[in-house]
């Protein structure tokens, strides 16, 4: 690249605005880092450093080249323009858009993140122990290791020191581990108890799962048993508990596909409810909300008005990054913020000398039809 055409890039770069500081929020966040809306919880967008290193197979390619291939979320312009201004930079340096990178170079990115909403309401704690901490996890809220879906929610046990840790790891993977949960499905469920087994196929192009018989090469064998609690006749509250199959990663889409595979899908689940409709607006019952009024009568920790208060004092805008690809929005794409929860409710993990259980939301009280 000659003088002129590089001087050139660094003018735009100038242009396009690097006097920025990169920083993450504080750790733990300020009130001032969120942004309450309709009772949605969101964390102000900020600046952040990615950093990567180059694998084998992506030495010998440009550097906007590379981006583009492995990271297709943004488009090439984008790459292009990250590039030329010093938001993507290899080992600390500006670059210019043809640069080849090579093997295990570090590789920054400088981004405005945009972190998912989350509903606005508290977390409650349902048993503190030395080693375990029990909590009521609200629908929409991600978490991992032995996950509830962000969707999902209810009981969720944390270990409080390594040991424990593996002491619940061990058992979960021996399967001595068992789990309960309830759900609200559509239509009349049979009275006796029901037993599902069906394999579970993942169809990667459909974005879902489906359930093919047991003696079908495809899936993997999964086993869940159903109870009826209750029913109105229009909608029933279902007693869930897997039985075999899937880990407990993947746990909740098995009931899911169970429950679909049963003729009684869960009531809100738009994934496998087929072509029955559900009002899931703001104005109509959620699992969401519902969890959230059930986490306020637990703790009695978050009123309306405290909520409303928040969003008064955190309606004060953020600032809008030219370049962001998600920008002027506060969620980040592929993030509907009228998604709201699945009527799927964890209320019990127990194991060999233990259990924990978590009270039912508020959706499990079925109104009676006339």
């Amino acid at each position: 690249m000659n003088k002129r055409k590089r001087e050139e890039e660094e003018e735009e770069g100038i242009r396009m605005g690097t006097d920025i500081v990169w920083q993450t929020p504080a750790n733990p966040p300020h009130p001032h880092d969120y942004i309450f809306r309709n009772g949605i919880r969101y964390v102000k967008p900020y600046y952040f450093e990615f950093i990567a290193h180059v694998k084998n197979r992506w030495a010998g390619k440009t550097i906007v080249d590379l981006f583009a291939q492995e990271f297709k979320g943004r488009p090439y312009e984008y790459y292009v323009s990250a590039v030329k201004c010093g938001r993507i930079q290899v080992d600390g340096e500006r670059v210019s858009v043809s640069y080849i990178v090579k093997s295990s170079q570090k590789i920054s990115h400088f981004v405005h993140r945009h972190e998912p909403p989350v509903m606005a309401c508290e977390v409650p704690i349902l048993q503190k122990e030395l080693d375990v901490l029990t909590v009521c996890k609200p629908a929409s809220v991600p978490v991992t290791v032995h996950r509830l879906d962000r969707l999902v929610s209810g009981l969720l046990i944390l270990a409080r020191n390594a040991s424990k840790a593996d002491i619940f790891r061990q058992q979960i993977e021996g399967g001595l581990v068992r789990k309960k949960y309830i759900a609200r499905v559509v239509g009349e469920f049979p009275k006796d108890e029901l037993v599902v087994d069906a394999n579970i196929d993942y169809n990667a192009r459909e974005g879902r799962s489906t359930a093919e018989v047991r003696d079908s090469a495809k899936g993997k064998a999964a086993s869940t048993k159903f109870t009826r609690i209750s029913s109105n006749g229009a909608q029933s509250i279902v007693l869930c508990e897997p039985i075999t199959g899937r880990t407990h990663q993947v746990g909740n889409y098995q009931i899911r596909v169970h429950l679909k595979h049963s003729g009684h899908p869960i009531a809100n689940d738009m994934l496998y409810i087929s072509d029955e409709t559900v009002d899931r607006s703001s104005k109509g019952s959620s699992a969401d909300r519902s969890a959230c009024t059930s986490a306020t009568a637990l703790t009695s920790s978050i009123e309306e008005k405290v909520v409303n208060d928040c969003e008064e004092k955190s309606n004060v805008g953020f600032s809008i990054d030219p370049m962001c690809t998600n920008c002027p929005n506060l969620a980040p794409k592929g993030y509907d913020t009228d998604e709201e929860g699945l009527w799927l409710h964890c209320i019990q993990y127990s194991g060999p000398d233990w259990t924990y259980e978590c009270p039912y939301p508020d959706w499990a009280k079925l109104t009676q039809t006339t």
